[in-house]
């Protein structure tokens, strides 16, 4: 993706917490999710493990709007790696959207993370009815 030098890549990081910070509190967990895993695979600050810490950080992001650790057997990481064409060509819209227009536009990933989520609460709720 990027070829930024680390003080490059620290003001573009800046750039995405800022934008986290704006954005996320009034966003949907699932939305919240998009923005950040769109964030960071356009920034790509780390050599190796971008995708593995974009995914570890909407999940992290998911739990916080909800207010706890989410249960089920598969988290919505697992459920993205078990599937990832879907992902992919959400990223891929929300870039394609951005080169055209300078925005990006979540919305396929965003229902693909909702998808995931309400799979893994009803797995969770089956195994679990009372919680």
């Amino acid at each position: 993706m990027s070829h930024h030098t680390f003080n490059g890549r620290s003001v573009l990081m800046a750039a995405f917490f800022s934008v986290l910070m704006k954005i996320g509190p009034s966003l949907i967990p699932h939305c919240t999710c998009g923005v950040c895993v769109v964030e960071s695979e356009l920034y790509h600050p780390f050599i190796e493990g971008n995708g593995r810490t974009a995914r570890a950080a909407c999940y992290y992001l998911i739990c916080m709007k909800q207010g706890r650790i989410l249960g089920g057997q598969k988290t919505v990481p697992e459920r993205i790696v078990e599937n990832r064409v879907p992902y992919i060509a959400g990223l891929q819209a929300a870039d394609r959207a951005f080169m055209k227009k300078g925005q990006y536009h979540i919305t396929e990933l965003a229902t693909y993370l909702e998808g995931l989520l309400k799979g893994q609460n009803r797995r969770h709720r089956q195994r679990n009815p009372s919680s």
